[in-house]
């Protein structure tokens, strides 16, 4: 009798060999000319503060980028199944989902009202 664990542990073994093949020929095969700037620290466009811990403004426009990827990620994550299924839903899941996007509405118009929408 075959072990029912056996497919799972030859897609383990795939993935593994995927993965660490895929590490293992960009090593092999890519280049390695290495420069100052390669090797140097990369801080979302900003340069690289030598003392974080005195202070200093980080622009704000960076959080903003960052919450409107987010905000658009839960809305598809919670729209599209309602938007499948919608044929079949009653009048409550319409209210709920009105009531839904009524709340994420909220973060795009603090963000528009902060400049994060604008690309200068």
């Amino acid at each position: 009798m075959e072990n029912p664990y056996v497919p799972v542990l030859a897609m383990l073994a795939v993935a593994l060999l995927m993965g660490f093949g895929g590490l293992g020929a960009s090593w092999v095969i890519g280049p390695h000319r290495f420069n100052r700037a390669k090797l140097d620290e990369y801080e979302c466009g900003i340069d690289a503060s030598p003392h974080p811990h005195e202070g200093g403004r980080f622009p704000v426009r960076f959080y903003l980028v960052a919450m409107s990827f987010i905000i658009f990620d839960i809305e598809v994550v919670f729209l599209y199944p309602w938007a499948a299924d919608f044929s079949e839903l009653g009048l409550g899941s319409a209210v709920a989902m009105m009531g839904f996007l009524a709340l994420i509405t909220v973060p795009f118009i603090y963000e528009w009202r902060r400049g994060g929408l604008d690309w200068d």
